[in-house]
């Protein structure tokens, strides 16, 4: 079994900054891409941005320039630092990790999400 824990949203001005974390825990071999997406209010789901295993990075429009998504594979943990943060970027925000487990099978996960308001 694979878990993921989200941490770090919470509410925030305008121009400000947060930063999300999500870590995997349980038989894992190796994991793949990590990660992060958004759900507005009657929206769907939205890519925010993707990290390879090699470290390769994609960003959504919206988000470029200030949003950095990183990872740690020591520790099995992807984060989302997001500057400058505007009032649409308010949504739930999901991790999602491409997992190998010991057992040899391979998957997704998704973390359980994490509110981020951005409002003054």
């Amino acid at each position: 079994q694979v878990q993921l824990v989200e941490s770090g949203g919470g509410v925030v001005q305008p121009g400000g900054s947060l930063r999300l974390s999500c870590a995997a825990s349980g038989s894992i071999f190796s994991i793949n891409a990590m990660g992060w997406y958004r759900q507005a209010p009657g929206k769907q789901r939205e890519l925010v941005a993707i990290i390879s295993s090699g470290g390769s990075t994609t960003y959504a429009n919206s988000v470029k320039g200030r949003f950095t998504i990183s990872r740690d594979n020591a520790n099995n943990t992807v984060y989302l630092q997001m500057n400058s943060l505007k009032p649409e970027d308010t949504a739930v925000y999901y991790c999602n990790q491409h997992i190998l487990m010991l057992s040899g099978m391979s998957s997704a996960y998704w973390g359980q999400g994490t509110q981020v308001t951005v409002s003054s």
